[in-house]
């Protein structure tokens, strides 16, 4: 009954993370760990796991998110070595080997490992996205990201990895498509109100084509939802983002009226 009981709380980790909230996200931790503790064999209860840390590393002031994708990374290594074949599991290591280090070329090929075990694997193709999108690539990355979406255009686990319609935004801006990185940033806005990152791509996309006072209200808001988020993004680098793309963001930013430091 062991494998059966830690599936069944397995599941309720996942009823839990789904919810998307911080108090769900603890509970849904703790399920993984239960499943973990029930049957050490069952990969889903690390890959769960990884999961709910990578939603609560969306949220820096209440986690260390460079900490927290260690974790990740460890408990996504963890579920391949006892399923190589998880494709999930692939595209949970190649998001924490993007955002534990910037490990461009080792979240590249996990991504690239996913899409070949499930093709039609929105995750896999969100991390190849997000990856093309860091790496200098963000055409690419934009097009990946798109598909992702089209697979699972209601993925309730992705809002707080960031979401799709959140890193499309940053990937388009890095293309220097500004009015449609602003479009893509309301529709990351309108899925979660409460996630900061899209408000301060909103502000330095407005503020790149000229809508200043737009812009201005915009980035106050920024500002007032994620006070830590926007310390940890703008005011420091964190290390998946490149000089030339957190520059290319300042740039943006200080034309929406951000003062200089």
């Amino acid at each position: 009954m062991g494998n059966l009981d830690a599936w069944a709380a397995y599941q309720r980790g996942l009823w839990h993370l789904l919810k998307n909230n911080l108090d769900d996200n603890i509970l849904a931790q703790e399920f993984f760990q239960q499943a973990i503790d029930l049957d050490p064999t069952f990969a889903g209860g690390y890959r769960g796991l990884a999961l709910a840390y990578i939603q609560a590393a969306g949220r820096p002031q209440t986690h260390n998110g460079t900490e927290t994708n260690r974790s990740v990374e460890s408990l996504a290594r963890q579920a391949i070595a006892l399923d190589g074949a998880d494709a999930e599991a692939h595209s949970t290591l190649a998001a924490a080997r993007l955002y534990a280090r910037g490990d461009y070329e080792g979240a590249l090929a996990e991504a690239e490992r996913a899409l070949a075990l499930s093709p039609n694997l929105a995750s896999a193709h969100l991390a190849f996205g997000e990856t093309l999108i860091f790496s200098g690539h963000p055409r690419e990355g934009v097009a990946a990201l798109e598909r992702s979406i089209r697979l699972d255009p209601h993925s309730p686990v992705l809002p707080g990895r960031p979401g799709p319609f959140n890193l499309l935004a940053l990937g388009l801006s890095f293309a220097g498509e500004y009015q449609a990185a602003v479009e893509a940033a309301k529709r990351a806005i309108h899925s979660d109100p409460n996630f900061p990152s899209p408000y301060r791509w909103l502000a330095a996309a407005l503020g790149q084509l000229g809508r200043v006072a737009e812009a201005k209200e915009v980035l106050e808001k920024a500002i007032a939802v994620g006070p830590a988020s926007f310390d940890m993004y703008v005011r420091r680098r964190v290390p998946w983002h490149r000089p030339e793309d957190h520059a290319h963001m300042l740039e943006g930013l200080r034309k929406a009226g951000m003062p200089e430091e």
